[in-house]
């Protein structure tokens, strides 16, 4: 008993330095591991790539039928080929009518750019101004007037393109885009800015976003109107309005239309065309469509002068007649007068069709409606989502006021918009409705929007990202330090590390107890004895 005692304390000190080793190795593993797991997750989440300093430019001229506005774009210099960072800073509505109404006197063009230039070179850093591209877009207007006169549309063009070759930016050209180019970069510009090409995942990649789909877009300008919208796969391609874009190595089938003298005012040309050409009495013609006690007068010229109504010209026409409207404020005709405009007859109960003979695919899914569509439905306080009986409610009590209430019923009163807003309506209907097919059903499915955050819904947002490269058909995507499967591997082997070291150290911390209860129960023992 006496030489048990005696040795007891060798063997205790033995198994502590025992125990107390690993438990120091374990110990330190698991805080290396935990400082790993904490810097590679720091690394991965928090990596910036090495910043270029400053911002990059773009200025593009939305050249429409009716006005031209000017937009300045910009984004970080270092991520010029990935998405999502691409902003509007500024927008300025150019003075006066379209360049078209320029074909007569084209060296005035310039005096009506010169106001809003002088601004956007205060919204540009005067050392960038150079490395600043600038891009000019003619739409239906000029495509317009090229065909009436091709000579005076190119003088237009001369005379802009003159006129920024003085200025201290990269002018980059003035072109006249095509009615299906406008569609495609409205578009883009739409999906870009609501986020469904590209967003960032866990890991701060860019990739497609899972299971988002694309959204159509709706542009209803003053010469022309565009559909465009991802029609599926099962679509025939033996149609000039189905094309294949690629974005970001997807590729979208796309079904995109651009109709002709089918903008807003080509389209209400056209309808005044038609009450004169159907009214016996050829200097004073009744109008459903104007507000009640409303009266103007308006040239010949001012009707059949455009493309679009020449064949509508009466006989013996002279532009300097003086023909006048009266309005009568009737909501109900007025909707019947204008389905005159479509030739719905024209598609012969097709259901891929929408008007005068042209293939549409069904429509399908969400779309935005945007420029002319948003300013008269917001005439009528209705924006976003809304139902179609809404918007014929709206639309029947604003078309049965006179004109002297209507000031009252307006937040922004403009001759010139507030006479058309009931046959703007009516058109819209038919248009979206009889035309492009949509029901009540899927109606609400239309958003009428102006802009996404603080950027307009405009084809020019489309045209300066493809001009720019800012959307390749394939994209190099930003990459990490190490990929998700590297990442996650070693992720998991110190997660795995960390935990073996922290079940031994319960392990020892178990046997360390059990042998000082074993320990404890042997001396009381002894001592007893």
């Amino acid at each position: 008993m006496f030489t048990v005692l005696t040795r007891q304390p060798c063997e205790q000190a033995g198994l502590k330095a025992f125990s107390r080793t690993p438990a120091i190795i374990a110990l330190v593993v698991l805080l290396l591991s935990v400082v790993v797991l904490v810097a590679i997750t720091l690394i991965q989440f928090h990596h910036k790539e090495v910043l270029l300093p400053g911002l990059k430019y773009g200025i593009v001229l939305d050249a429409g039928s009716s006005r031209t506005t000017v937009y300045v774009y910009q984004w970080p210099a270092e991520k010029e080929n990935n998405t999502g960072v691409v902003s509007q800073t500024f927008k300025c509505s150019v003075k006066g009518s379209g360049i078209s109404s320029y074909g007569k006197n084209p060296q005035d063009v310039p005096k009506a750019f010169e106001d809003c230039m002088q601004k956007v070179q205060g919204q540009i850093p005067g050392h960038l101004h150079r490395s600043t591209r600038i891009y000019l877009g003619a739409t239906a207007g000029m495509r317009l007037l090229r065909l009436q006169n091709e000579s005076a549309a190119n003088e237009v063009l001369t005379s802009i393109q003159n006129y920024f070759k003085s200025q201290p930016f990269d002018f980059r050209g003035a072109q006249i885009i095509s009615g299906q180019e406008e569609g495609i970069y409205g578009w883009i510009t739409a999906n870009y800015l609501m986020g469904n090409f590209l967003e960032k995942n866990l890991w701060h990649m860019w990739v497609h976003p899972n299971g988002v789909e694309t959204i159509g877009a709706l542009d209803l300008g003053g010469a022309s109107t565009q559909i465009s919208f991802a029609a599926g796969e099962k679509v025939g391609l033996n149609t000039s309005s189905i094309m294949k874009v690629s974005l970001y190595g997807y590729v979208y089938t796309l079904y995109t239309h651009s109709f002709q003298c089918y903008g807003r005012n080509e389209a209400e040309k056209r309808f005044l065309a038609m009450l004169l050409q159907n009214s016996p009495i050829k200097t004073s013609i009744i109008n459903p469509c104007y507000p009640q006690n409303y009266v103007i007068t308006f040239t010949g010229g001012y009707i059949f002068d455009s493309l679009c109504t020449a064949d509508l010209r009466p006989e013996n026409y002279d532009p300097d007649d003086i023909i006048t409207f009266e309005g009568t404020g009737d909501p109900s005709l007025c909707r019947e007068k204008v389905a005159s405009l479509f030739d719905f007859e024209a598609c012969h109960d097709q259901e891929a069709c929408s008007f005068d003979g042209v293939y549409q695919p069904k429509v399908k899914g969400a779309f935005v409606a945007f420029a002319g569509f948003y300013y008269t439905v917001s005439a009528f306080n209705l924006s976003g989502s809304f139902s179609l009986n809404a918007f014929n409610s709206s639309t029947w009590d604003l078309c049965s006021e006179s004109w002297s209430q209507l000031p009252l019923r307006l937040r922004r009163f403009d001759e010139v918009y507030a006479r058309s807003y009931c046959f703007s309506a009516h058109y819209i209907y038919h248009l979206l409705v009889n035309g492009y097919r949509f029901t009540e059903e899927t109606w609400p499915q239309i958003h009428f929007k102006k802009e996404v955050g603080n950027s307009s819904i405009a084809w020019s947002l489309g045209y300066m990202l493809s001009l720019t490269n800012q959307i390749p058909a394939e994209s190099p995507l930003i990459r990490l330090p190490m990929d998700p499967p590297a990442f996650l591997g070693i992720l998991a082997f110190f997660t795995a590390v960390a935990l073996l070291c922290l079940a031994f150290l319960v392990y020892l911390y178990v046997s360390s107890r059990k042998q000082r209860q074993s320990q404890h129960a042997f001396n009381h023992t002894v001592d007893s004895e």
